[in-house]
């Protein structure tokens, strides 16, 4: 009976080792399908652009044509048939020729901060995705958007430790509602200096001026050599001369209160290695602060005021191809970047066990109601850029606290952020103006709300006030988008979600650009 039953055991254990081998053969085929598989295969890389996405390629279009409705001074080429001439004595009163630049929002303030931020992610957004731009015929819209910009920026740094920070009195601006083309009030000029330092802005404005460099290397070698000496002197200006801009004018901490200014240096000094090659400022974002201002480890949110996760992705492209004579120390300090920037990427995926609960029911990040949108599409752009990276460098996947996630599951998600934008979402609402057969009607937008031939003066509010759609159309704006029950109210009055930005624009145009086609990013800027 000892032996028989001996026998019959084996046996079975046998059969049961063997269908535990094709159970655990099934399972791990089944989670090389799934987000979090363990095994996942690097997939192949991305050719030249691909056929066309015409969902994202009409919303591409239709966002750029944003920064024609936002643009001060003699418009050149006008395509937005309510626009005409404004602010056409901006800076004259310091002998400045500062027309140029947009106007923030639905006011008519330039803030420096923001503006200059636009035209950083504006120029990543090209330096990434610009064939993919020109492949949807929209590069050179997005190129004129940037000039007009970078023009404003050199025009307002007028010697190595003065800049100009702010165009207009927002008091003023703001206790009045009339078009810009019409605007009579004064408008003054803020500006930073030794005494009256803002490295924040300083810096940010030399990360525009060296990212842009790059974009303009091969259509305009002037202008591009004019941006990189301009970045590099406000970069040693801020870095040399600290404070943050709303130390220095206490005003400023109404609109944009800048929480520090170490993100900016840092930001600056990696677009200013990826612009110039030099060794010196790859240090410094490594060896001599990263471990002090970087804040490895703590993903954060991308935004106007902190630029750290988008430092992190930027530095992560050396980690992911290399670069020549790097030492072990930068090597080391880079490496870290990556790992942030992968916790960034892992707090976004929702599936990932570190994934952020902050997300309305409709799948939309979500981390504060004013301007609820800004940062989903900030989120959502690093996120297609680093799948981005990874596919060019065949990486198979990140990992998410022991979960295995693939560039496909990073575009996904990036997808669904830009897809909620343009209507996928409880409302059935589209968040871009222009876009789709259903968007807001009433943006909080001074220009758009007031009729062309009406003689308002300063106080044309009963126009805020109506409850009529727009007469006019502000075409690509980004609204600020629902609250976090995926509720979106259209009203004028109602700034905190109907108002649009400037700055929300850069990177929507970066997020639809990654998305309206396939192709590898190149491995170097330069």
């Amino acid at each position: 009976m000892g032996s028989k039953y001996t026998r019959g055991c084996c046996g079975w254990l046998i059969v049961a080792l063997v269908a535990a081998l094709v159970a655990t053969a099934a399972m791990f085929a089944i989670m090389k399908r799934k987000p979090g598989g363990r095994h996942l295969k690097p997939l192949p890389v991305p050719g030249p652009p691909g056929a066309i996405d015409s969902k994202y390629g009409d919303a591409l279009g239709v966002a750029l044509q944003f920064f024609e409705v936002q643009k001060s001074g003699k418009l050149e080429d006008n395509k937005i048939p309510w626009r005409g001439d404004s602010a056409l004595d901006d800076g004259k009163q310091a002998g400045l020729d500062l027309s140029k630049g947009m106007y923030d929002a639905g006011d008519h303030i330039k803030f420096t901060f923001p503006m200059a931020f636009t035209a950083t992610v504006l120029s990543w957004s090209v330096l990434e995705y610009g064939d993919q731009m020109s492949a949807a015929k929209q590069l050179d819209p997005a190129l004129d958007a940037l000039k007009w910009i970078t023009d404003f920026l050199i025009n307002a740094h007028p010697s190595d430790n003065v800049f100009y920070i702010q165009v207009g009195d927002p008091d003023l601006d703001h206790n009045c509602w009339e078009r810009p083309e019409t605007m009579t009030e004064k408008r003054p000029l803020t500006q930073i200096n030794k005494k009256s330092p803002g490295s924040d802005v300083a810096a940010e404005a030399a990360a525009a001026m060296a990212a842009a460099s790059m974009v303009f290397k091969s259509i305009n070698t002037s202008y591009s050599d004019e941006l990189l000496q301009h970045a590099q002197k406000l970069f040693t200006f801020a870095d040399t001369y600290r404070g943050l801009a709303s130390d220095s004018y206490p005003k400023l901490q109404n609109y944009y209160n800048s929480t520090s200014d170490v993100d900016e240096l840092l930001w600056a000094a990696s677009w200013l290695y990826h612009a110039t090659g030099d060794q010196t400022y790859l240090n410094y974002v490594t060896v001599q602060n990263g471990q002090a201002y970087a804040n490895w480890g703590k993903p954060t949110w991308f935004s106007w005021d902190d630029k750290l996760p988008g430092t992190q992705v930027l530095l992560s492209r050396l980690n992911f191809f290399g670069s020549k004579q790097i030492s072990n120390a930068e090597n080391e300090g880079l490496k870290n970047y990556r790992d942030t920037a992968e916790a960034v990427i892992c707090g976004l995926l929702p599936d990932s066990p570190s994934a952020t609960a902050s997300r309305t029911a409709g799948g939309l990040v979500w981390i504060s109601g004013w301007n609820s949108l800004q940062h989903a599409t900030n989120a959502a752009f690093l996120a297609v850029v680093y799948s981005d990276y990874m596919l060019s460098s065949r990486t198979a996947a990140v990992q998410c606290s022991g979960k295995s996630f693939s560039p496909t599951d990073i575009r996904n998600f990036a997808a669904s952020q830009a897809n909620y934008i343009l209507g996928d979402n409880p409302m059935k609402l589209s968040y871009l103006v222009g876009y789709g057969s259903s968007y807001p009607q009433q943006v909080h937008h001074r220009g758009a709300s007031i009729p062309t031939d009406a003689k308002t003066g300063c106080k044309g509010f009963q126009y805020l006030h109506s409850s009529s759609p727009n007469p006019n159309v502000a075409m690509g704006a980004l609204v600020g988008g629902p609250f976090q029950n995926d509720s979106f109210v259209d009203s004028r009055d109602n700034a905190v979600q109907t108002e649009s930005s400037t700055y929300n624009s850069g990177t929507l145009v970066g997020l639809l650009s990654g998305l309206v086609t396939t192709s590898s990013v190149a491995q170097s800027f330069t």
